[in-house]
C-alpha cells in the first residue's frame, strides 16, 4: 500500500498506527468500533506491576532511622539460629550433631512463628497473613524437631504407631 491518502481519504503511513484516533480501524472514531464490529484498539495492560500489597505486620521491627540490620532483626534472628544448626551439622562438633543441629532448625522456625504472633511488625519475616505465617512457620518447625528426635539410629523419642508406619513403608 502506498503512502498518502486511502480511498476514504485519510492519510497512512504504511506500518504506522495513529494513536488515538480511528485511523488504525478504517476510520472509526476513538473509543468505538470499526465498521467490520470489533472493538477499537486500545491501550494494553501494564506488563510490569509496579506495587503489592505489604503483608499484615510487614512493616519495619525497627524505626525507620536505624540501619537495615536492626530493622529486620526478627528474620536475622531466624536465620542466624537456621545457620547456626546447618554449621553444627556440617562440622559435626557434637555426638549426632546431626541431630541437634536439624533440631536448631526445626527451633528457629517455631521461634519465627512465636516472633510472628507477638510481634506487631515482624519486617522481612512476614510473607503471607499472620495467621498463614504462623501456621506454616509452627508446623513445618514441629515437623522438623520431631522428625529429628526420631530419627535412626537410636531414636530420642519413640512413638509406636509412626514406627509401625515407617516400617510398613520401607518393607
Amino acid at each position: 500500500m502506498a503512502d498518502g491518502p486511502s480511498k476514504n481519504g485519510s492519510a497512512r503511513a504504511s506500518g504506522a498506527r495513529a494513536s488515538g484516533s480511528g485511523a488504525a480501524t478504517g476510520g472509526a472514531p476513538a473509543g468505538g468500533t470499526s465498521t467490520g464490529g470489533a472493538p477499537a484498539w486500545k491501550r494494553p495492560a501494564p506488563s510490569l506491576t509496579t506495587d503489592t500489597a505489604r503483608p499484615e505486620g510487614g512493616g519495619r521491627a525497627a524505626s525507620g532511622d536505624a540501619p537495615a540490620p536492626a530493622r529486620q532483626w526478627p528474620l536475622l534472628t531466624v536465620l542466624g539460629l537456621a545457620g547456626i544448626g546447618l554449621l553444627v551439622v556440617g562440622t559435626d562438633v557434637v555426638p549426632q550433631s546431626f541431630r541437634v543441629g536439624t533440631m536448631l532448625v526445626g527451633a528457629a522456625l517455631l521461634v519465627g512463628a512465636a516472633l510472628r504472633r507477638v510481634l506487631p511488625s515482624v519486617g522481612m519475616l512476614a510473607v503471607r497473613s499472620r495467621f498463614t505465617d504462623m501456621i506454616t512457620y509452627g508446623v513445618m518447625g514441629g515437623l522438623i524437631v520431631l522428625l529429628a528426635l526420631m530419627v535412626q539410629p537410636s531414636p530420642w523419642l519413640r512413638i509406636p504407631f509412626l514406627e509401625d508406619v515407617l516400617h510398613l513403608t520401607v518393607t
